[in-house]
């Protein structure tokens, strides 16, 4: 992935697989990266509105910050179009 230092992104998009699971995201830029590279990155704090959360399996995934609008939530956000992933 190729970014500017300081440059902050936002989740525009989310690819899930047949459970619902988020698999990817796709950045306000039309860049699809992995769940990995995601957590990376907010790791960094190169993505706004979300922080990295540890699930039960011990996986680390991305969680919307709390706020009042439903519609900006990760799991709320339109699917990519399958295929668009890599």
């Amino acid at each position: 992935m190729n970014k500017s230092e300081g440059s902050t992104h936002v989740i525009s998009k989310v690819a899930k697989d047949n459970q619902g699971e988020i698999t990817a995201y796709e950045l306000e830029n039309g860049e699809i990266i992995s769940k990995e590279q995601a957590v990376s990155l907010a790791k960094q704090g190169n993505i706004s509105g979300v922080s990295v959360s540890t699930s039960k399996k011990g996986e680390e995934f991305l969680r919307s910050l709390p706020d009042q609008n439903k519609a900006n939530n990760l799991e709320s956000l339109p699917i990519i179009d399958d295929n668009d992933i890599y």
